[in-house]
């Protein structure tokens, strides 16, 4: 295995090191796999056995949908954790794919709710001990202040909007076809091939890269062993008993983000390892972390209100044919790739007279919430009668909110983070959006196709009223930040 200064020095990859194409390419077909997948994964719960689906009611399907992806950035922590205390980022990255790889097969070949049971499970599992882990392994190949990074992660980037645009346009066309298992089929295809690539590669990562920064004395391996097999049982009693079900699903996650949350707040304020500025910026995170988890109950809702829309709203008409429900999910994804770097070039443009960070949450949420009264003037259009190119230009006001938000909101809480305490206000920045995720469940529940009048007014009003209450707090957040900006 190459060294970390072989690999920093590493020019094979377009002037980058050529761990960069193999970390791009297993990224990309994750993305691919998780967004094909998720893309009929909606529909398959609620359509009727004759259409191929399950069968289940239409709310209680939007809010397992909603569960999984809270479940799937739950699970970035966890992967976090296993990364820093027992395999390094690089082995928990590898392990993750082929958990992720598991779930798509189990989709596609076992039947009905079994199916689904281990199927999003190790998905969600799998895709959160993916997701930081290759980040973390992309920043492992280049030097401190290597000119290259910055770009190296615009490439790596670009492979994660290839996949998401890639994945539902393809399992979508297979479902459509020949049916949902040929379609998840399809997702675990796309993995194996990224797992295959990946392997091929793995020399090229360097040693760096596999490890372990803060390594579980083995003396505490066993409680440990010990602590997740419990958890692991409780789970599965709680659903086996009927206390989790389908119909609450969403509630549970959200409950239990909310806890944790908490609990992860109260541990850093009350910590004696934190000075007093540190523990003020703590606190300076609290509203813009609440601010995220209102952005992503409305933008996740992609994968449950939006897809129903699709469903049964869209006229999907294409030249007399019928478009699949999916190949939506392919229109985030582009405006992404062509407006990211237009918009990271005017704040790099602006520099100082940029917006704050702040300011950038509350554009974001505002337009969040803008985004959903966009659909009030197509609400009297009947079935199937909303025209593709309104949807596809709120979609663009999707991704115009996710790009004042998102992209800031990790490199936030790493800026706000006390020195003793940098990987759990990360982890906090997740849960924003494990909440928020686990919200647009909830939130689907209520959503229904022949009353959408108040359904959007109210939720787009609520996120206009969180940004616009943010705005009104930004004096009193930047006095708190002491100096960051």
């Amino acid at each position: 295995m190459s060294s970390p200064t072989d690999v920093r020095q590493d020019t094979r990859f377009f002037g980058h090191p050529r761990g960069l194409a193999n970390l791009f390419g297993v990224e990309m077909w994750e993305r691919f796999s998780y967004y094909g997948m998720q893309g009929i994964l909606a529909i398959y719960l609620y359509y009727e056995a004759g259409k191929g689906g399950l069968g289940i009611d239409q709310s209680a399907a939007l809010g397992i949908v909603g569960a999984y992806g809270g479940t799937v950035y739950l699970a970035t922590v966890v992967g976090a954790w296993v990364a820093d205390r027992l395999l390094g980022s690089e082995r928990t990255l590898f392990y993750s794919a082929i958990v992720v790889m598991i779930g798509h097969i189990a989709l596609a070949l076992l039947p009905g709710l079994t199916g689904v049971g281990v199927g999003l499970a190790c998905v969600a599992l799998g895709s959160g001990g993916l997701k930081g882990n290759a980040t973390s392994v992309v920043g492992t190949l280049y030097a401190e202040g290597d000119e290259r990074r910055d770009a190296g992660f615009t490439i790596f980037y670009m492979g994660v909007n290839l996949g998401g645009f890639l994945g539902p346009l393809l399992t979508g066309l297979a479902q459509k076809e020949a049916g949902f298992h040929f379609g998840f089929g399809l997702a675990a295809i796309g993995m194996a091939l990224g797992l295959i690539q990946y392997t091929i590669g793995r020399k090229n990562l360097g040693a760096r890269a596999s490890e372990v920064p803060n390594p579980l004395p083995a003396s505490q391996r066993p409680l440990m062993v010990g602590v997740a097999l419990v958890i692991v049982a409780a789970i599965v009693a709680l659903i086996m008993s009927g206390v989790v079900t389908p119909d609450n699903l969403a509630d549970v996650v959200v409950y239990v983000v909310i806890a944790i949350s908490v609990v992860y707040f109260l541990v850093i304020l009350t910590s004696r390892k934190i000075t007093s500025d540190e523990r003020s910026r703590v606190l300076s995170f609290i509203p813009m972390y609440i601010a995220s988890a209102a952005f992503w109950s409305l933008y996740q809702q992609q994968s449950t209100v939006v897809a129903v829309y699709s469903d049964e709203r869209l006229d999907r008409d294409l030249f007399g044919w019928t478009m699949p429900v999916s190949w939506v999910n392919s229109i985030n994804p582009v405006f992404i790739i062509v407006f990211a770097p237009v918009i990271a070039a005017v704040w790099t443009k602006l520099g100082p007279k940029q917006p704050s960070t702040p300011m950038k949450f509350v554009l974001g949420t505002v337009l969040m919430g803008l985004a959903f009264l966009l659909f009030l003037p197509m609400t009297g259009t009947g079935q199937n009668g909303s025209p593709l190119i309104a949807l596809a230009g709120i979609l663009f006001v999707f991704t115009m909110a996710e790009l004042m938000l998102s992209p800031v909101g990790l490199s936030l809480s790493t800026k706000l983070a006390p020195a003793a305490f940098r990987t759990q206000m990360v982890a906090l920045n997740f849960l924003s959006v494990s909440l928020g995720t686990a919200m647009s469940g909830k939130l689907a529940k209520s959503y229904d196709v022949h009353s959408e009048t108040p359904y959007f007014s109210i939720i787009g009003g609520v996120a206009i009223v969180v940004g616009l209450l943010l705005l009104a707090l930004i004096p009193y957040i930047r006095r708190l930040m002491k100096g960051v900006h």
